[in-house]
């Protein structure tokens, strides 16, 4: 996780590659999109363990998320 570092200085406080300031979510955002490995490391400057070690920062940001549904009559009110 040394690879991916949380500066309020940089780029508002957003997840990076370290040493850059490529944040986490450009990069997974970028794969999503259809962009290769290969394509992404060189859009960016970034190694194959850079991207990884983003993939790696996603996925535990993600299991770590609590989702509370909502009650079927709370959200009637609003339709």
């Amino acid at each position: 996780m040394d690879r991916i570092v949380v500066n309020p200085t940089v780029v508002h406080g957003q997840p990076v590659v370290g040493g850059t300031r490529v944040p986490v979510a450009i990069v997974v955002g970028s794969l999503a999109g259809g962009m290769t490995y290969e394509e992404v490391a060189a859009e960016y400057g970034l190694t194959h363990e850079d991207i990884l070690a983003c993939l790696d920062y996603a996925a535990r940001s993600v299991s770590e998320e609590r989702v509370f549904p909502l009650e079927r009559e709370a959200t009637a009110a609003y339709a």
